[in-house]
């Protein structure tokens, strides 16, 4: 999830909400009189930023019901693993925060989050790539809240729906035809593995196996394998072409291709739903769609992000944590959550509400999930990232061919991986 690292990092800001009665372990506290500490609130509990306002009914439920007070804190999604690295051993943690699917794997192995007693019942209400992403060894460790993934973003004032090309390919023609100083067709941050992997994935490559149990096997590693290598050839087309900016490539590429569409100076570009509100800010009459077919008749694909709630390793009362994250990603609460924040539910039969079903950007997330896959949530993806970002810039610029730059990259992640277990 780290492009959406820097899609969520903004600032921090705080909401208390409040409830009634007695407070005995509380998460934090304050001197009496006496010297002995009143509790403040029994949860504290890190939403994202900017959506405490889709819980907030249903918090204000849960403190009815048991008794309890609450605490929300915003905090920016993507920072959140960090800061518990830091507030949970200092006590200063919350009690339940939100992270990205795929860093479930590690914020197990460091005891950052519990292992929750979650039923088959509960599990069921959930896709199954939303709960995949939140078990670990038949374990569950948090309940998903909400699913996004790549969809294809169009301006309707350069190009119609009728007219938007239906493969890559026609797209790269497409392109070619449109590029001129000041304008492009498609633009996608194929420099980066978590964009580029929705075109390798559907001629083979992959980036961890799965062993027969189903579990991610770090030994197994395709992302230098036949298929990987002709999915990078079909992304180098559209660099050897010249339909891309030389600024997209890199660590400002993001902000390059953002800056170009709502310039209106861009047909269409790969982007998430984060984009939804600032494309439309920038007064862009956009439309969205699933991403296209590549020109093996294979759909691209793209990594399903989820968002969880998980309870804190370090909480002193898990068992009311657990509680509330059952609750506030029950299906009524969920649905009041995407009403509130637009952040597509986790939940199976909200799929079918009909509030859902007539926003264009849920459907086209719903859509585009078809054939998405989760980021591996292990550890040793940490050691992909870096590696073959590097190898995909060097594609990119013309530094490198696509199998020498991917064989390169499987090498360093190997070692890197052989080198943590130590």
């Amino acid at each position: 999830m780290k492009k959406m690292a820097g899609l969520f990092l903004l600032g921090v800001a705080a909401l208390g909400l409040a409830g009634c009665g007695p407070k005995g372990n509380g998460s934090s506290g304050e001197a009496n009189t006496d010297g002995k500490k009143k509790a403040k609130y029994d949860l504290l509990v890190w939403e994202d930023q900017a959506k405490a306002a889709g819980i907030a009914d249903a918090v204000a439920q849960f403190e009815k019901d048991n008794n309890v007070k609450v605490k929300v804190t915003e905090k920016a999604y993507a920072g959140q693993i960090e800061d518990m690295r830091l507030d949970g051993p200092a006590g200063t943690g919350a009690d339940v925060f939100t992270i990205p699917g795929d860093q479930v794997g590690t914020a197990v192995t460091e005891g950052l989050i519990a292992k929750l007693d979650v039923d088959k019942a509960t599990q069921d209400i959930y896709t199954p790539a939303a709960i995949e992403s939140q078990i670990i060894d038949g374990k569950v460790y948090g309940l998903p809240k909400a699913v996004e993934t790549q969809i294809l973003y169009y301006n309707k004032a350069l190009v119609t729906e009728s007219e938007l090309p239906k493969t890559v390919g026609d797209w790269l023609t497409y392109s070619k035809a449109h590029t001129t100083k000041d304008s492009y067709g498609l633009l996608a941050l194929w420099d980066q593995i978590y964009y580029a992997q929705g075109v390798l994935s559907p001629y083979g490559g992959y980036i961890f196996g799965k062993d027969k149990s189903g579990n991610y096997d770090p030994k197994d590693i395709g992302l230098d394998n036949a298929g990987a290598i002709e999915g990078e050839n079909i992304i180098k087309q559209f660099y050897d072409a010249k339909v891309f900016p030389s600024g997209i490539v890199g660590e400002q590429g993001i902000n390059v291709l953002d800056s170009l569409f709502t310039e209106g100076k861009a047909a269409a570009v790969i982007s998430g739903p984060w984009n939804v509100d600032p494309y439309k800010a920038a007064g862009i009459d956009y439309g969205v769609a699933e991403l296209p077919l590549l020109d093996n008749g294979k759909h691209m694909g793209s990594f399903i992000g989820v968002k969880s709630y998980n309870v804190s390793g370090y909480s002193k009362n898990k068992a009311l944590a657990e509680k509330f994250v059952k609750f506030i990603t029950n299906e009524a609460n969920s649905k009041v959550r995407y009403e509130k924040t637009q952040e597509v539910p986790a939940v199976k039969a909200l799929a079918e509400d009909e509030a859902v079903k007539k926003n264009a950007v849920t459907v086209a997330i719903a859509t585009q999930s078809q054939y998405g896959e989760l980021t591996p949530g292990i550890t040793e993806m940490n050691s992909v990232w870096k590696p073959v970002d590097a190898a995909l810039q060097t594609v990119a610029t013309g530094k490198s061919e696509p199998k020498v730059a991917l064989k390169e990259a499987v090498a360093q992640i190997k070692s890197a991986i052989a080198a943590n277990a130590k």
